[in-house]
Parts: structure tokens; sequence; C-alpha cells
């Protein structure tokens, strides 16, 4: 039977990725939904390709673009949170939540509420919503799959396994572009430099949190919700070739680890095809070329969004809202050149301190979270510049 799948972010590097696996082997997937956030172009050249059921644009005064570029294809078009709420819900069996940042939020939360077999490539809605998703995974008997590298690593040591026997997860961090750079040195970058990662082809917004290694400090807050293990019981480590995805330690002293060339089509294959394996192109793993592997411990004066991360997970659930939409528009404010990099760190450390909040008890508290903090944060950039 072919399985039919959902990508909401198609035109993003996780969603090209997954439509890349999909093209490759048309007989066994179905495109019910595809979306986007503006790319009426890409969007619509996707949905013709693959003949999809729906395509979605986030921006509701692109609708007519894409409906005229749709025209004649037989493919129905729809845009706002009314479309990627039907995109999320609709007539797929698998969804692959691939849209960046908190914006994903409801339309995950809608797929995993619906019972559907969710492949999540968006950290941020672990992070800001972690336990809220848990609980309706439980109610739904929703599957989330991890589309993360470090986390989809983990999820396949832990296979089959006793989680009562676990006694540590290691997430590996390539270390990003500045990992040798000194603190002063890295005062001075450019963004250029910052999405410029030596091993991953992401993202802008991704390649800078690598940079900072918020990405990593994000990856901590979601593999204690994903695999339910306290802040203590979760180890970073540095591995610059990024060959190691990450690791899990037994009571009984064994270790297991996923190992894999970096290329993102080898986790998002593991999930389209589970619990089966797919066939894929990718390039095959040269241990011999590569040579050795090696592991440094990360440090958190150069990287401090690592300490901030794992503070706001052991503090409450508010914390980790605050922690990803500060970061969100430092990024972003980092990217326009309105800040220096040294700087993303230091606001959302400013905005852990100065945002008072009771936990969210519904997404509707934590998009509410989320959108003060965004507010706060970009206000004191603005002061900033003053």
């Amino acid at each position: 039977m072919r399985r039919r799948v959902a990508i909401l972010g198609a035109t993003g590097s996780v969603g090209r990725s997954t439509l890349d696996l999909i093209e490759a082997d048309p007989e066994a997937f179905e495109v019910a939904a595809l979306t986007a956030a503006r790319n009426v172009d890409q969007l619509a050249a996707s949905a013709r390709r693959t003949r999809a059921g729906l395509a979605v644009i986030a921006d509701e005064a692109l609708l007519p673009r894409l409906r005229d570029a749709l025209s004649g294809s037989g493919i129905r078009a729809a845009a706002g949170a009314q479309g990627l709420h039907e995109a999320a819900t609709g007539d797929a069996d698998w969804v692959m939540a691939a849209i960046v940042g908190c914006a994903g939020l409801e339309p995950v939360v809608a797929a995993v509420e619906a019972g559907k077999t969710v492949a999540l490539a968006n950290k941020e809605a672990l992070v800001t919503a972690g336990a809220l998703m848990i609980d309706a995974a439980t109610r739904s008997g929703a599957t989330i799959l991890p589309v993360d590298s470090e986390h989809n690593a983990i999820f396949q040591c832990l296979a089959g396994q006793d989680r009562d026997g676990v006694a540590k997860l290691f997430l590996t961090a390539s270390g990003g572009p500045f990992r040798t750079r000194t603190t002063s040195e890295m005062a001075t970058v450019t963004p250029e430099q910052a999405v410029d990662h030596p091993n991953w082809s992401m993202g802008a917004k991704i390649s800078v949190d690598s940079a900072t290694m918020m990405n990593k400090g994000l990856e901590l807050i979601e593999a204690h919700h994903l695999f339910g293990l306290r802040s203590e019981r979760i180890d970073i480590l540095v591995h610059p070739q990024s060959v190691i995805h990450s690791m899990v330690e037994y009571v009984d002293g064994s270790v297991l680890a996923q190992l894999g060339s970096p290329d993102m089509r080898v986790p998002i294959a593991h999930t389209l095809a589970w619990p089966k394996r797919m066939k894929t192109e990718v390039e095959r793993l040269d241990l011999l070329s590569i040579g050795n592997l090696s592991f440094e411990a990360p440090d958190e004066q150069r990287f401090p969004a690592l300490r901030l991360a794992r503070q706001a997970l052991e503090h409450d659930s508010a914390a980790p809202v605050v922690l990803n939409a500060a970061n969100e528009i430092a990024v972003a404010a980092f990217l326009g050149r309105r800040i220096h990099f040294s700087a993303i760190a230091d606001l959302v450390a400013d905005a852990l301190n100065a945002m008072n909040a009771a936990p969210p008890n519904t997404i509707a508290d934590v998009l509410e979270l989320d959108r003060r903090t965004r507010s706060w944060t970009s206000h004191r950039i603005a002061d900033r510049a003053a």
C-alpha cells in the first residue's frame, strides 16, 4: 500500500530532501499535501511534479498567485492557518513537520491530535510545548518520529530496548564553523561566515544556531521530551567529523552509536519508511578515508547558549518558550546585520531574566508567551541600536 504523505514546509531544506526521496520512489508514496510560507513558484512546481492533492501557502495574500500557478493542474490551493490545519489533519497518514520556528507549532500539534505519524523536524515545537505534545500523542495514539539526525540516531539506538536500562544519552555536535575561534574573534564574525557550516547543508537560521551551539541546547530540551530523561542524564559531546550522530549508554556499560554520512536524507528516509528501511542514493560512509573520530567537551564560556538552554530546561516549562522566541528574534537581527554575533546569547539571557510567566497549560498560553517574548526582544534590540 502506498504511504500518503503531507509535507509541512516543503520548500525548506528538509522539505526538499523529503521530496527527493519520495520522487525517487513514486510507486511507494502518494503526496496528499504540500505547504510553504511564501515561495509560490517552488511550491507550485513541487505540487505539479508530485501530483499533490493540496498545496497551501501560509501567506494568504499569495493565494491568488498560487491558484494561477496551479491553473489546469487539478491541484487544490489553500492558504493561511486554516489551510495549514487541513494539510496537517487531512487524509495523509504520515506528516513531515518541517516548518521552521514556532510558526510550525499549531499545525504540528494539530497533526499529533489527529493521531498521525509525525516526522518531527521542527525542534521548536517540542522545545516550547513538549509536555503538551507528548500528552496529546498519548491521548490520540499519534507516533512522533524524530528527524533531527541526533534524535533519530538515539531513536535507532533505543529500538527494542527497555528505557529503564538506559544510563545516559550523548548528543553529538559538530561544533559549527567557529569551534576553534576565541570569544573576541567571534564578536566580529559575519552572517556569511556563520551560515557556512563545515559539514551540513542547512537553512540560514539553523546554521546560525549551529554556530552559537543554540541548536544543541534546543536539542537537549527536545531529547528530554522525546525520551523522558532528565537533564543530568543527557550529555553533549563535540564531534567535529559529524560521523557519529549520537549515542546511548546502557546501565551494563554498553554504548550504542549510530553512524552515517552527514546527509539529512538518511534520518528522513528512516522516518519515511519506518518501521521498515528504504534504499537511498546518499554517499556511503567511508571510515577508512575518514581515519579518525575525535571528541571534545563543549566550552560553555565561548558558547553560553548551551548553559542557557540547560538552565531553561531545569527551571520550568515557560523558560524554554522564552529561550526559543528570544533566540529566533536575535538570530533574525544578526542575519539582518542589526546586532553582532555575540549579542545573540546576551539577548536570550536578558529575556530569560526579564520575562516572568506561569508554566503554559495550553497551546494558546505558549503562543501568547512566545508573542510577548518576541515583542520584548525586538524592543530590546531597537533600544541597543538607539
